[in-house]
């Protein structure tokens, strides 16, 4: 019997069907943007920012393929990822509400910890729960002829929804929202910021829930050629990782260091811009009979930093929408990627030298390079390397290697950053963000290493 074709769908359908994304990623980039100035409010060390930043990956790992596996299973009369991304956006929602009020309830600065560490964890959990839907769901509902434009459609939501996130405390500071608070509270522009992102993720959800419908089983059968006596193949893990083909593990190695990187840049730009940019003033403080130096978090410096912080990723966000323009353009997709993360490897290492908000510009668009490329090219070159019936198997198995890195990184951050900070001085964080540079410039040499032979499988 013939397979059935997926009927091509309308711009607006497509536009549904991903339309939930763009409130999914404001969550995303709140978080990215503010984790580290909410930790640093309640009382954290710098030292120990980078254990706060173990949880997003981790959760990612262990998250997404469950998710895959049991939609894969799930019919309802909702749809089978419809519930998912429903369920996901509500915990999602109250865990933003709760997450930056962390310094507000009263409790002792180690409960308050303990708190916001349990809402990062839901909160990241979560989004990844919501996320994930998303992307199936064009897989299961768009024919190949339109699956490019459907993405495309998924990649402007996404950065429009990241756009929106960064520059959200930032805009409130602006119309007149208090944006300092006292020692261990969070200022309200970034609360307020919290309270907003999660009403539009909401709406956006509901939006998609109301105007998707998904393929009920015996359509989704016919259009992807799927018989009622076909048994699923049990894969072996580990096999397919023998039999992978060589462009898995070499992307991968690059992989390593590019994800590392942007752990770093995620975790300590927030305080490298508050000192290098904004002369946030500094303060001695005493825990368990140390002293040591630390950024005052309560000065309107540290918070104008922190509204900063959102605006150069607000910049990197748009340098990455314009280098992937270009990127198609060369046909040698080793030398762009390469010189893509060259390029970011420059923006990380000038955030050194420019002291300058706005020159700070320049090193966040070049960051916005590398960053266009991590998105396109490994997953190009490593489709493009397979054959077979396993692709969707070595897919997840791939998400590995964007977090696998992030979760290394932030183990060794805090260790790598007391090699730098003299004995009760001020950590220079600055130093992680030219370490940053230094990983993608090493990513950058291994792209060269990357075979693009056909997997045998």
């Amino acid at each position: 019997m013939k397979m059935k074709q997926i009927p091509d769908q309308s711009f607006w359908k497509l536009w549904n069907i991903s339309f939930g994304f763009f409130g999914v990623q404001i969550a995303y980039a709140l978080q990215s943007a503010n984790i580290s100035r909410i930790f640093s409010t309640l009382g954290a060390d710098p030292h120990n920012l980078s254990y706060f930043w173990i949880l997003p990956p981790l959760m990612g790992i262990i998250v997404q393929p469950i998710i895959g596996a049991l939609s894969d299973k799930t019919w309802t009369r909702y749809g089978r990822r419809i519930p998912y991304l429903f369920v996901g956006a509500i915990v999602a929602v109250l865990v933003m509400c709760m997450l930056p009020n962390a310094g507000s309830f009263g409790m002792a600065v180690s409960t308050a910890m303990i708190f916001g560490l349990f809402s990062l964890m839901f909160l990241d959990t979560s989004i990844n729960v919501a996320m994930q839907p998303f992307k199936m769901m064009v897989g299961d509902m768009v024919n190949e002829k339109q699956k490019s434009l459907a993405y495309s459609i998924q990649s402007f939501l996404c950065n429009a929804g990241s756009l929106v996130g960064y520059i959200f405390p930032f805009v409130l500071t602006g119309i007149g929202i208090s944006n300092i608070a006292p020692e261990g509270v969070v200022p309200d522009t970034v609360i307020f910021s919290f309270y907003a992102g999660a009403a539009i993720l909401i709406l956006c959800v509901l939006y998609t829930t109301i105007k998707v419908k998904e393929y009920p089983p015996q359509l989704y059968a016919e259009y992807h050629g799927i018989k009622e006596d076909d048994k699923q193949e049990k894969t072996n893990v580990f096999k397919l990782l023998v039999k992978a083909p060589s462009a898995f593990w070499t992307v991968g190695l690059v992989q390593f260091f590019c994800w590392a990187a942007f752990m770093f840049m995620w975790t300590y730009t927030n305080g490298s811009v508050a000192f290098n940019a904004f002369d946030t003033p500094t303060v001695q403080s005493t825990v368990d009979g140390v002293t040591r130096t630390v950024l005052d978090t309560t000065s309107e410096q540290y918070n104008a930093a922190g509204n900063w912080v959102g605006i150069l990723f607000a910049v990197q966000a748009v340098g990455s929408v314009l280098w992937a323009i270009v990127i198609p353009m060369f046909k040698n997709k080793k030398f762009i990627y390469s010189l893509s993360l060259v390029l970011g490897g420059i923006g990380f290492i000038s955030t050194k030298f420019l002291g300058d908000p706005y020159l700070l510009f320049i090193s966040f668009l070049l960051i916005g390079c590398a960053w266009a490329a991590m998105l396109a090219l490994p997953f190009t070159i490593l489709t493009n390397s397979l054959s077979g019936g396993h692709m969707g198997t070595y897919l997840g198995l791939f998400n590995g290697t964007i977090c696998l890195p992030q979760i290394v990184a932030a183990v060794l951050g805090g260790l790598i950053l007391k090699l730098f900070t003299p004995e009760g001085g001020l950590a220079p964080e600055i130093n992680m963000l030219v370490l940053a540079g230094v990983l993608l410039i090493v990513g950058a040499c291994c792209v060269f290493v990357i075979k693009e032979k056909k997997a045998e499988a």
